[in-house]
This record gives C-alpha cells, sequence and structure tokens, in this order.
C-alpha cells in the first residue's frame, strides 16, 4: 500500500495568502525587526509526479515580517519556476538554468547582500525573492556560479565570506563556493571524489571546509527503474572526511564512521582535531527510500588531526533533526545548540508504507548544553508539531537570544509563530503570533533582519 509523503503534516496549501496586522498573544521583542522565512515542498497538485516524492515537491516560502513589536504580514507564495509559473498561468521569470535543471527551489530561504534566495542541491541554481516573496529569477551571481548551487550554506561571521558545497550526478568533483559580503563569487574550487555522492550539508571551522564523503551515491540502477531521487546506500563506498584548507585549498581526506548525514550542528578546531557536531542516520536512502535507515541521533566527531581517526561520541540518542545554534559562533567553540524531536514514521503508519521521509516532526523542541552533557525539552500543546527553530541574538552572550519556529494549533487548523527566551527554554513564549492560516512542516528557514 503507497501513501503520499504528502500527507498529514505534510500536507500542502492549495493557496496563496497574504495577512496583514495579525493577532499577537504576548509581547514581540523590539529588537526584532525583519523577516521570519522558511522554504519547504508544497507540490502545485497531489497528481503530479513531483508530489511522489518528499524532496521534489515545489517550493513554497512562508514567512512574517515583524517590526517594532507588531506582526505586519504573513505570506506564502510558491517559487516561479518556469514550471509553476506556467501552471500560475503567468509569465516564466528571467534567469539561467543550469544543465535544465530549473527547479523551484525547496529547502532552504537565506539573505545575502541584503537580498533573498530560496535554495536547493544537486545542480539547480537558486531563486531570488523580493522582500514580499515574490518571484524575481533565477540567479548565478553574475555569471559567478559555473554550476548549481546548494541548499545549506555556511556564513564565517569573522570574514562575512558565505560558504557553499555543491554537487551534481553528472559531475566527478564537488565544487567549494565562496560569495563575498557583497554577493560576489571570490572563489570556485573544484573537489574530485568518485560515485557522484549525495553532500547535503557540510560545516566550517576557521581552518577547514568540512566535506562529507558518505556511502549515499547516484544510481543508474534506480534511474533507470524510474526512482524519482535515485540515490541510494552504496557499501562499495568508503566513507571519509575532506578536510579542506581554507589557506592553501589542498584536502586531506580522513577516516569518517559508516552513516549518512543529512545537517550540522556545529564544528570547531580544536589544537590537533577537528571537532564535528552532526545529526547521523545509521545509514541513508537504502534502496533509494527515505522511510529506511534507522533513526537520527546527535553525534560528536572528533578527528585527529595526527592519526587521521575519527572518533565518535553520542550526545544524544533521542530521534532528532534540523539542528540549529547561535550562528556567530560559526566555525567556532561553542555551548548551546537546538535541534526538533522527531518520530519515525512507520511507528505511526506501519511498515507497508514506501517512500516516507524517516521521521516526522514532534511537538517537543531540545535544547542541548554541550558543555554540561545536559537538555531541556520545550513541550508544546498535545496534537502540535513544530519544526526547525532558528535562532537570533540579542545581547553578547552565546544563549541570549530568541528561537523562533512555526508551530502548528490543531485546535485552530492554524500556525503560530512562536519566539521563545533561550534562556527561559521552558517558560511561556515571549510572543505567538496567530497566523491566518496552516503552515505545513516544511524544511529550513532563516531569520532576515531589515
Amino acid at each position: 500500500m503507497r501513501k503520499s509523503p504528502f500527507s498529514d503534516g505534510f500536507t500542502p496549501v492549495a493557496e496563496e495568502i497574504t495577512a496583514f496586522d495579525l493577532q499577537v498573544t504576548g509581547r514581540i521583542p523590539d529588537e526584532l525587526n525583519g523577516r521570519y522565512l522558511r522554504n519547504g515542498p508544497n507540490p502545485l497538485s497531489l497528481d503530479d509526479p513531483s508530489a511522489g516524492h518528499l524532496f521534489l515537491g515545489e517550493g513554497m516560502v512562508h514567512g512574517v515580517r515583524l517590526r517594532e513589536g507588531r506582526a505586519e504580514w504573513y505570506r506564502n507564495r510558491w517559487v516561479r519556476s518556469a514550471r509553476v509559473a506556467e501552471r500560475l498561468g503567468e509569465r516564466p521569470r528571467p534567469g539561467p538554468v543550469h544543465e535544465g535543471m530549473d527547479f523551484a527551489a525547496n529547502t532552504h530561504v537565506i539573505g545575502v547582500a541584503g537580498r533573498t534566495f530560496a535554495t536547493v542541491e544537486a545542480g539547480a541554481l537558486p531563486y531570488e525573492l523580493g522582500y514580499e516573496l515574490d518571484t524575481i529569477g533565477s540567479c548565478d551571481f553574475d555569471g559567478g556560479l559555473p554550476g548549481g548551487y546548494a541548499a545549506h550554506t555556511h556564513l564565517d561571521p569573522a570574514s562575512g565570506e558565505l560558504h557553499a558545497l555543491a554537487y551534481f550526478f553528472a559531475w566527478d568533483h564537488h565544487q567549494h563556493i565562496v560569495i563575498d559580503p557583497k554577493g560576489t563569487v571570490t572563489q570556485v574550487r573544484d573537489i574530485p571524489v568518485p560515485d557522484s555522492p549525495m553532500v547535503h550539508d557540510f560545516a566550517i571551522t576557521e581552518r577547514f571546509v568540512v566535506i562529507y564523503d558518505l556511502p549515499v551515491t547516484f544510481s543508474m540502477g534506480h534511474a533507470e527503474k524510474g526512482a524519482l531521487l535515485p540515490y541510494a546506500w552504496n557499501e562499495a563506498h568508503a566513507p571519509r572526511v575532506g578536510l579542506l584548507s581554507r589557506e592553501s585549498g589542498e584536502v586531506r581526506w580522513v577516516e569518517a564512521p559508516s552513516c549518512w548525514v543529512f545537517h550540522t550542528l556545529n564544528a570547531y578546531d580544536d589544537g590537533d582535531h577537528v571537532v564535528v557536531d552532526v545529526v547521523s542516520y545509521p545509514k541513508g536512502f537504502v534502496d533509494a527510500r527515505l522511510d529506511l535507515g534507522g533513526p537520527p541521533t546527535l553525534d560528536r566527531w572528533r578527528i585527529d588531526l595526527t592519526t587521521g581517526r575519527t572518533a565518535v561520541t553520542r550526545l544524544d540518542d533521542r530521534a532528532q533533526e534540523f539542528p540549529r545554534m547561535d550562528e556567530r559562533r560559526t566555525g567556532r567553540p561553542y555551548r548551546y545548540g537546538y535541534t526538533a524531536a522527531t518520530t519515525e514514521l512507520r511507528d505511526i503508519v506501519g511498515n507497508e508504507f514506501e517512500d516516507l521521509p524517516d521521521e516526522a516532526f514532534e511537538n517537543t523542541l531540545i535544547k542541548h548544553d554541550l558543555v554540561r552533557g545536559t537538555q531541556e525539552s520545550r513541550v508544546f500543546g498535545r496534537g502540535a508539531y513544530v519544526g526547525e527553530p532558528v535562532f537570533v541574538g540579542s545581547g553578547a552572550a552565546e544563549d541570549d537570544g530568541w528561537l523562533i519556529a512555526y508551530v502548528n494549533d490543531p485546535a485552530r487548523g492554524a500556525t503560530d509563530l512562536v519566539i521563545l527566551q533561550s534562556q527561559d527554554f521552558t517558560g511561556e513564549p515571549v510572543a505567538t503570533v496567530h497566523l491566518p492560516a496552516r503552515v505545513p512542516l516544511g524544511f529550513h528557514g532563516s531569520w532576515i533582519a531589515d
């Protein structure tokens, strides 16, 4: 029996909404002037082939604009690839296309040099959005990108440089891309890799770009069988980690645990070691399916630069995903991290369903104190589900700021934007913005200050 991945919390919405002067419980901090934006897959129709895989639904960005203690507006907009524009009866937006990979980017939404971009991996270019989430067009940064871009980027808080790691199934390499604070591509490095592995995320430290080369690779066999996303667990592909020197560009490959990683919490240099904190799965894309491979846990890799060996420590064995932290500490030693608790969908719907994600979000956020080795859980209402928590710094201290997340309110059949004070993680929200519509579960987002 087959069940669409776009069901339950992932059920798409069918219309675009604009709402002003949103109702608020509590008080929005006056310092929060900007937009909270989050991207995710939202197929135009569940009859489309793209609706057969969670990673392939057309991107829809949901946004709330906060200013001077008010929630000024909520908007949700599909990213207008040529296909989406045509389906909506609109003109196509201008812009380049890499190798025919025109895709309504559905994975992340970021701010770069005063501009807004929806991003995705695997060969497609990002789409630029206007302030009110209208689609401007696909973007290669004035010809600076030789190919596609990446879903995940990491900003160096000292230099202001934005790092990305791009891949494409037809390449024999990955590309390390650096964009300066003005939005100009200043560096592109090709990194040879065999077997066309998937690389959803990576990490940076002050000295290195950390590249995960893990046993999920492009599978021609699955492509010939019609797999919508033909990547699969490959026992013959030895796991390893690449340490690309940010100074020289040389890459040193060291051992890695046999696992799959979607997301990095953070990484940093520690003398003769590199510490990398990740959400790790025992396997991934088993038989090109997402519903197999085991639950994700929070792990620490300590890479010994002298021996090239990697020691693994389990930081938290609860199922969790979408790690975030105070990004002012990206690539530096840090103390706090935040994740969303997850549940294996097979525990809910049974093993007979195929092509479901390994997990659905629960109603719980987790705060990790990585110095003390302790965790706090922030539980929302029964039947609620909460996605990725985004940290917004306030004071100079790492833990001084707010956490922002969309939380589904089953009683209203709609979604709230919840703002928590990080230092009072389990307390009442500072503010709850009541949106007029449901925001489906999705992927990643950003706070983009005005």
